[in-house]
């Protein structure tokens, strides 16, 4: 086995998006009342009319519309609180408010207010059904969002709503047949912006980059309004830079902050793209906007790595702090931060406790981010052997990966380096450089410099 000096990791392609499919799903989820329901909903008016308005086609409402529903539902529901479907709609309103602002009482009040709506309404609930499985995922509990959106669409087949949440819980816990088959019944009932954003998103998944161009410019054409188009422009520019286009990924996210300059999400993508180009400080100071808006953990763990990748490793170790404080804060609330914890463990931490925190994750929900990060933890704890198994389930289309995303890729490259695999560790960490020269600037160094050292492959000589 080769020894080296083992680079820090980053987290791999479903969390670069995970806040662009959060807002087709939490926006989904308002969507709990037919068309023209307005006596079961509660008042109407002004903003809140508009909220709904957005929800109707899946997509997130103004975040002071959005303000709005919940400010006109609570006093309704005090003087109706018999009435289950609004309090299915409040439900989902809360668990979006809290995924976009990082508002994290509202996981909370989501679910309290999503229970109450399966206490008053105990038979053929599946808006609050639909409402649970959104809140599930939005707090990474595929488990559980797998069994509440079953049941939404067990009690409601027709009902497009539940079929995003199915569609990220079944990746989550890496049955991904499952997700290609709610993808096309949700094609099947939907063909508005929040099915084509989901399509659009497993395509991106597995790399069918033309395809999920194809469904984003379905989506885009669809767009009315500034938050929707944010939308489509933050998830256009998340698909730019897996493919390693920076200046284009760069040019996407400026225009989804100037549709909704609000969005922490496209903040951190657009440092993303600016630490690509060269301009770390613009970098730093974009993560730092981001961070002011939602301190996410995974925000600090990508300025941290930027940090420490130009020789501030003080300036580092303060961003990895805070992460760990964020994944406490968000624990709290129940939210599910054990990959992203595990990552920061392995690179930042102690490796072996990252073994521990990932393999229980594992246990739990095997999906494709669990096993590569899985992977990545054993090696980082010089349990090589082992790694490469994790790693390969993650990369290999016929040992069940599809995700074939730079990350994975590195990982699986610098472990088959550490076993002496030449070939195999040059494949892959040239084609993670390929798929994506400017994945990390950690991760990007050392793959040049073990592919430096690996050299060219010999040339067969005569048989």
């Amino acid at each position: 086995m080769r020894s080296e000096a083992r680079p820090s990791g980053r987290m791999g392609r479903r969390a670069l998006i995970g806040a662009v499919a959060g807002c087709a799903v939490a926006g989904g989820a308002l969507t709990l009342l037919p068309d023209g329901d307005r006596k079961a909903a509660g008042p109407a008016a002004g903003p809140e009319a508009r909220a709904r308005a957005a929800a109707a086609g899946g997509m997130p409402a103004a975040l002071p519309d959005l303000a709005a529903l919940i400010a006109d539902l609570e006093p309704y529901l005090r003087d109706r609180p018999s009435d289950g479907r609004s309090w299915a709609v409040l439900g989902a309103a809360y668990a979006e408010r809290g995924r976009r602002t990082g508002g994290l009482a509202d996981y909370p009040r989501a679910e309290q207010a999503l229970r109450t709506s399966l206490r008053v309404r105990p038979r053929a609930n599946a808006e609050a059904c639909g409402g649970m499985a959104a809140l599930a995922v939005a707090r990474r509990d595929f488990r559980a969002a797998r069994r509440w959106a079953e049941e939404a669409v067990r009690l409601a087949p027709r009902q497009w709503t539940a079929y995003p949440p199915l569609i990220d819980a079944c990746d989550g816990l890496g049955d991904h047949r499952a997700a290609r088959r709610a993808v096309d019944r949700l094609l099947g009932l939907r063909t508005g912006s929040a099915a084509a954003l989901s399509a659009a998103r497993v395509y991106g998944d597995r790399r069918r980059y033309e395809d999920a161009a194809a469904a984003l410019s379905d989506a885009a054409a669809r767009a009315e309004h500034p938050a929707e188009r944010a939308v489509h422009l933050l998830l256009a520019g998340e698909l730019a830079w897996e493919r390693g286009e920076r200046a284009r990924a760069l040019r996407c996210c400026t225009a989804a902050l100037d549709a909704d300059p609000g969005a922490h999400a496209a903040l951190a993508a657009r440092a993303r793209a600016l630490a690509a180009l060269g301009r770390a400080g613009d970098a730093a100071r974009a993560y730092r906007a981001a961070l002011r808006r939602y301190a996410a953990p995974r925000y600090a763990v990508e300025l941290g790595e930027l940090y420490e990748s130009r020789g501030r490793r003080d300036a580092a170790a303060e961003q990895y702090r805070a992460a760990r404080a964020s994944v406490a804060r968000e624990a709290a609330a129940g939210v599910n931060g054990a990959l992203l914890l595990g990552l920061l463990e392995a690179d930042h931490g102690d490796p072996e406790r990252a073994v521990r925190r990932l393999r229980a994750e594992w246990g739990r929900q095997p999906g494709l981010a669990v096993a590569d990060a899985l992977g990545w933890a054993l090696h980082r704890a010089g349990r090589d052997e082992e790694a490469l198994t994790y790693a390969t389930r993650a990369t290999d289309r016929t040992r069940g990966g599809e995700v074939r995303g730079a990350p994975y890729l590195f990982h699986r490259g610098a472990i088959e380096d550490a076993l002496g695999l030449d070939g195999p560790a040059r494949r892959h960490l040239t084609e993670a450089l390929r798929v994506n020269p400017y994945f990390s600037p950690l991760h990007v160094p050392q793959a040049r410099a073990v592919l430096a050292r690996l050299g060219e492959p010999a040339e067969e000589g005569p048989a």
